[in-house]
């Protein structure tokens, strides 16, 4: 019987701490590590990066675009990263921002969460701009294959603010009833659901509620966007059950040396720790 993606999460936190690795192959840092700008230094950048994060972080997650930008050599070398960081005992979610309607939703749903999809990771990011109800096909299949999504509700960018803070009819903000649709899925499950959401570390404190939720919070903006854990305790409390504060560009800079690595992410994980038993 497969487990439940928010289940195995919550395992996997447990035994190795919330801190999510992101892997995105910014051409600027696989030139500072040394290497060429092509696949094969894609390759020796990606590679390294998730076999010496993998194995001391709870998820990793690779960001899409950057090996899509590399043609098909880099969606190969994408394919054996998810495979690298499963071997080394971490969860892989796949940073892809997809969201579509009809079959076209339905076809990145195969892609990415479906049973049997062509990549192999245990979520996905989505994004619900064209309705959260567009999203429903990838919630059930998700669900199904024991899987998991987060979905985009208040991301850290600037140009998202207008957007995700215009008010509904019913006084609600945007970014909060993506949060109240996801929470709708994740009610009453333990220890928490398989729809996750995205708000960014960097933005103010109580823009969202998400009390509600029962899932996972991916926090991108920690690290090299200037969030740390003081802003960690002030956007989202000193213990909320998900939380996985992701960090890439401040990791990677210690590569390409894979102890420096892992060193830099188990700091990081020390710092987390720290603020749950301290209240920080």
């Amino acid at each position: 019987m497969t487990v439940r993606f928010g289940a195995r999460l919550a395992a996997a936190v447990a035994a190795r701490g919330p801190l999510c690795a992101g892997i995105d192959p910014h051409p600027g840092l696989i030139e500072s590590w040394g290497l060429p700008l092509d696949a094969s230094g894609l390759e020796r950048f990606a590679l390294g990066a998730a076999e010496a994060l993998g194995a001391v972080v709870s998820i990793v997650k690779p960001q899409s675009a950057f090996f899509e930008a590399f043609g098909p050599a880099g969606v190969a070398v994408l394919e054996r990263v998810i495979d690298t960081v499963h071997d080394a005992g971490a969860l892989v979610l796949l940073d892809v921002k997809r969201g579509d309607i009809g079959s076209t939703m339905a076809a990145y749903t195969a892609a990415y969460v479906a049973e049997k999809a062509a990549f192999t990771a245990d979520a996905a990011t989505v994004s619900p701009y064209l309705g959260f109800g567009s999203l429903d096909s990838a919630v059930a299949a998700a669900r199904e294959a024991g899987n998991g999504l987060f979905v985009l509700a208040r991301t850290s960018n600037p140009e998202a603010h207008a957007l995700q803070s215009a008010r509904l009819p019913d006084g609600r903000t945007v970014a909060q009833s993506v949060v109240d649709a996801a929470a709708e899925h994740n009610a009453g499950v333990e220890p928490y659901g398989d729809v996750g959401v995205v708000v960014g570390a960097t933005v103010a404190p109580g823009e969202v509620d998400l009390a509600r939720l029962n899932g996972p919070v991916l926090a991108p903006g920690f690290g090299a966007q200037g969030a740390t854990v003081a802003d960690l305790h002030a956007v989202f409390g000193p213990d909320l059950p998900g939380l996985l504060p992701a960090s890439s560009r401040e990791l990677l800079r210690h590569g390409p040396d894979a102890d420096a690595l892992r060193r830099a992410a188990q700091r990081v994980a020390d710092q987390l720790a720290g603020m749950r038993e301290n209240g920080l």
